[in-house]
């Protein structure tokens, strides 16, 4: 591949996940006006229907040019790599469900609305999905090696990093004097606030079906990897 074509995939990768910010993001802000509007499951439902399509495009065109640019290392031949790289995928799962929330409020089933939590991951992090996006993304990187993935992870790094900061903006203005409680027994970093008193981890919490079916979710992706390879090799953009 020619450096110009290797330049053009990282422009257009930088691109789409600009796009997804903001659509992700920019929904999110306007959810509050939005539920006004047409009600919270109708405002979930056009989340999902803008959220969802601009996803499934970014993972298609990331495995499709995920080999893209210079190859900065390879250590896919390295003993224990391949095992480290999925254990680490399995944590980030962990993170990245969202297991403190309703999955029947994330599917509209029950009106959706904003909560606030201190149990189960909140306690080790405030923003899960931040944690667990960037485990996935030192996992793979790690694995791919190459400068298309490396800009692909920045980018969706840096994008759960505006999430952290917009976040706790929006619960701010939501919550008000009850999220600064919770702000103050919880850290963004894992495990900050329970190594300094202001959180205790309670492992009862974490013994739910639904991390049972994290766990099941990662043996099934081993499984297909290969399959899902070839699917979006045959919707090459």
């Amino acid at each position: 591949m020619t450096i110009d074509l290797a330049l053009d995939s990282h422009l257009v990768i930088l691109g789409l996940l600009l796009v997804f910010a903001i659509a992700h993001s920019g929904l999110a802000a306007l959810r509050p006006k939005g539920e006004k509007l047409i009600g919270p499951r109708l405002y979930r439902v056009l989340f999902a229907l803008v959220s969802l399509p601009l996803a499934v495009i970014l993972i298609v065109y990331f495995f499709n040019h995920r080999y893209d640019g210079v190859q900065l290392w390879q250590v896919q031949g390295v003993p224990g790599v391949k095992p480290a790289v999925w254990i680490l995928s399995a944590i980030s799962f962990l993170f990245l469900y969202p297991a403190t929330f309703n999955l029947l409020e994330i599917a509209a089933v029950q009106k959706p609305q904003v909560h606030l939590y201190e149990t189960g991951i909140i306690r080790i992090t405030r923003h899960p999905q931040m944690v667990g996006q960037v485990i996935w993304c030192v996992a793979h990187t790690l694995w791919i090696g190459t400068s298309f993935t490396l800009v692909t992870s920045i980018g969706l790094v840096l994008h759960h990093l505006f999430g952290v900061w917009h976040g706790d903006k929006r619960l701010q203005a939501r919550f008000g004097e009850s999220f600064e409680t919770i702000k103050s027994r919880t850290s963004i970093i894992p495990f900050l606030a329970i190594l300094q008193k202001r959180q205790t981890l309670e492992l009862l919490e974490f013994l739910r079906p639904s991390y049972v079916g994290v766990l099941l979710f990662t043996g099934l992706l081993w499984e297909i990897h290969p399959f899902l390879m070839r699917v979006t090799r045959n919707i090459y953009w």
